[in-house]
């Protein structure tokens, strides 16, 4: 093989893997924050060389804050998730065939 089908491969390798993460984030977020966390846990291991469990410590996912104005509905300081007096009804005109 010659160095531009190396090079080649090696870059639709990543383009493709790219793509792979992209999507599985877009359309399976629970998933892909579940073996996001297990892949963060195993590089946090003690037993792995600092370098790793730094990778780990910033690869772990993002707890859900859910403040005011966020939506949820779920705790008690009085917010709520948007009301139907904010949502408009959708209307259909008809074209004029002239």
């Amino acid at each position: 093989m010659t160095p531009f089908l190396v090079i080649q491969a090696i870059v639709i390798g990543v383009a493709v893997a790219a793509s792979l993460v992209y999507a599985c984030r877009r359309l399976m977020p629970a998933t892909s924050q579940r073996w996001q966390g297990a892949l963060a846990s195993s590089l946090s291991a003690s037993s792995r060389p600092a370098t790793l469990r730094a990778i780990g410590k910033r690869l772990q996912p993002q707890a859900a804050a859910g403040g005011c104005d966020s939506g949820c509905g779920t705790c008690a300081t009085g917010c709520s998730p948007t009301s139907a007096a904010d949502e408009q009804p959708l209307q259909f005109h008809e074209r004029s065939r002239e």
